[in-house]
């Protein structure tokens, strides 16, 4: 028994670690469309608010929590990637050691 496969694990890490440095530096591309609604209308109330010369409390709030939640949901997806990508490697290692076991010498 060979090395355990984890190259589509690795690789979809890899692509959560990269969105997370993107959310981090504010870039909207990573973000899914509940996300991307929320960012987007925090900045419109932002915008409105400004105007209106109400202040922009309620909108950099709105903003922030978006950021925060695009935050938690990919750390929550690397952690989980991670988590599936040791179950693989234990597994396999028990299998190597079952059958390095089951010799009959």
């Amino acid at each position: 028994m060979g090395k355990p496969d984890t190259r589509r694990l690795d690789r979809e890490i890899q692509n959560n670690e990269r969105k997370l440095q993107a959310v981090q530096n504010r870039e909207l591309w990573p973000l899914n469309g509940r996300e991307r609604r929320a960012v987007l209308g925090g900045a419109v109330s932002t915008a409105r608010g400004l105007h209106k010369g109400t202040g922009t409390d309620r909108g950099d709030r709105a903003m922030d929590t978006a950021w925060q939640s695009a935050e938690t949901r990919l750390i929550a997806e690397i952690t989980a990637l991670r988590t599936e990508r040791q179950r693989v490697v234990t597994e396999a290692a028990r299998a190597k050691a079952a059958k390095k076991s089951s010799g009959w010498w």
